[in-house]
């Protein structure tokens, strides 16, 4: 006794040759339809390219559409011919053009012969079954559907909806309890003789022609009738998508399909060399006896729907954009810190931190003129460009693609009120984010230019109101981002205890006592300078308390040192 394989093809016929040859080869009878709608010449060579068979036959051609009886009514040809022409065959295996036999022919033989009786066929009620996907489960048996839903969407939905309105309802046939599953199924050959040459079988054809989808429903529902043991599971490895469209697997799936313990897999990519040259070896090594199990893959399956679906953090693809907040996904993958105000304290501080920590820190990424990234590269990552016009396209998806393209490596970069401020309620909804700052430290860079007081005096003014704007922000109530924050003159008088926690939240294990610091810039007569902005009018107050001993004719205070360890 043997298997037979009934083949329904519609494209990729060199490749259905192929898997066609290769059971034939092992004596398993083979009948083959090929949809009428398939070329010609197509359809000749592939007789042809078999022809060398005496165990592959044809069966007569029909038009198959997508949903349609069709496809059930091709199953009947081919299936009726197969057992007809080859009475040897005791297991009927129903498989596609674009299948492939995951294990040795005879592994599959033995394993039918140790289940003489059984029917292989996933076959579940409507009740249990929760993967159908467009909303009809019981109503694809009790209404009619004599419009395609590929070809006809609109008459389709419209149709459906009028049954909806009207209370419509099918008797469904007596004897007959509605059962849905994979349309790849392996049915005895008792089982499947029975159900093609049911005395009923018209009015059961009448019936599942107007059921939509009767490829899932046809086999599935009768073979409760007439099978006396139903294992309700496929063979067959066909996995599909959040759309109801299968899974395509590629030659980088060889692994996955190695370890998925199924005789057959569907649905594989013509191009796929690799598979088709593996697993269509002769030389395959036998795997034993196996009991196929189509669900060990789905956690991996699972996930991938996941990230299909619902994306992932930080990879805000076209098609996920408009639902990836609303999914709660954030817009970056890794957290990076935010530094306002230490570059204008020191004068070195980004080759210090880069040196210190080992991760890489920026410049001002959105500065007005340039995206200064670290080494003054003007293309990074991914890509990116230090075009300042390109950046500002999108602000929020160059820093999101900044933190993508460089997975593995902390990001830094320095911002403050001289750079463009229309990321600052990003950064502040960011969970990412890590903003560090020192209020009032751009004072520091007008302190030591050689502007006209009146232009300083007119900078401060405007640096501090678009600072204390950027402050609102980020003490909202819904700042989802981690800040902390300094005066500068808090920062000045005891920077160590800060900069270590610089060092100690960026560096994983054990920190290190900071025994090099970056170079502060000169303060001497600072105060002075401050005051003087006051004496103009103009109120810095997110510098802090500098003491003015200039104003009360006293030396100036000598900065406090830094206290090392």
């Amino acid at each position: 006794m043997s298997v037979g394989f009934v083949m329904l093809v519609h494209q990729s016929l060199g490749r259905a040759a192929e898997v066609a040859s290769y059971w034939a080869r092992h004596e398993c009878p083979v009948v083959i339809h090929v949809d009428s709608r398939t070329d010609h010449s197509d359809y000749e060579k592939l007789q042809q390219d078999l022809s060398s068979f005496d165990n592959v036959e044809f069966s007569p051609r029909k038009a198959c559409d997508w949903g349609q009886f069709s496809i059930v009514e091709a199953t009947q040809l081919a299936a009726a011919q197969l057992l007809n022409r080859f009475s040897q065959v005791s297991h009927v295996f129903l498989a596609s053009g674009s299948c492939l036999p995951l294990v040795p022919a005879r592994d599959l033989q033995a394993f039918l012969d140790d289940n003489k009786r059984v029917d292989f066929i996933e076959s579940a009620t409507t009740e249990e079954v929760k993967w159908t996907v467009g909303g009809l489960d019981l109503e694809r048996f009790t209404f009619r559907f004599p419009f395609s839903w590929r070809k006809n969407r609109w008459l389709f939905d419209r149709y459906v909806g009028l049954q909806r309105r009207l209370g419509y309802s099918r008797r469904i046939p007596k004897g007959i309890v509605p059962h849905l599953g994979s349309q790849w199924w392996c049915l005895t050959r008792q089982t499947l003789s029975q159900i093609l040459e049911d005395p009923q079988r018209a009015v059961y054809d009448r019936y599942f022609s107007k059921v939509w989808i009767p490829d899932e429903a046809y086999f599935q529902s009768l073979v409760r009738k007439y099978s006396t043991a139903i294992e309700s599971r496929s063979l067959t490895l066909s996995k599909f998508d959040n759309q109801g469209k299968p899974h395509i697997f590629y030659d980088d799936h060889m692994q996955l399909l190695r370890r998925s313990d199924c005789y057959v897999v569907r649905k594989i990519w013509p191009e796929a060399n690799g598979l088709y040259e593996r697993f269509l070896s002769d030389e395959k090594p036998t795997s034993g006896l196996v009991e196929p199990n189509p669900r060990k893959l789905d956690r991996i399956f699972a996930r991938a729907r996941q990230q299909r679906t619902h994306g992932r953090d930080g990879l805000i693809m076209q098609s996920r954009f408009p639902r990836g907040e609303i999914w709660g996904l954030s817009r970056t993958c890794a957290p990076y810190s935010v530094y306002e105000g230490f570059s204008d304290i020191f004068t070195n501080f980004e080759t210090w931190l880069e040196k210190r920590t080992g991760t890489r820190v920026h410049g001002h990424l959105f500065h007005k003129d340039e995206v200064k990234f670290s080494g003054g590269v003007k293309i990074y990552n991914g890509c990116l460009s230090n075009s300042a016009k390109m950046r500002d396209y999108n602000a929020v998806d160059f820093l999101a693609n900044l933190i993508w393209n460089t997975q593995g490596e902390h990001q830094s970069f320095q911002f403050g009120p001289d750079d463009r401020q229309h990321i600052t309620q990003f950064l502040a909804s960011d969970p990412n984010a890590r903003i560090s700052i020192v209020t009032g430290a751009w004072a520091v860079p007008l302190f030591h230019s050689n502007l006209n007081f009146s232009k300083i005096r007119k900078l401060a003014a405007k640096f501090q109101r678009v600072e204390v704007a950027h402050l609102e922000a980020l003490k909202a109530h819904s700042v989802r981002a981690r800040v902390q924050m300094w005066s500068l003159s808090d920062f000045v008088e005891n920077p160590m205890p800060i900069l270590q926690s610089i060092i100690d939240a960026q560096v994983s294990g054990a920190s290190r006592r900071l025994s090099e610091v970056p170079h502060i810039a000169d303060l001497q007569g600072f105060g002075k300078f401050v005051q003087n902005l006051r004496n103009q009018g103009m109120n810095p107050h997110l510098v802090g308390d500098f003491p003015i001993s200039d104003v009360a004719g006293q030396q100036d205070t000598p900065p406090r040192p830094y206290l090392v360890r």
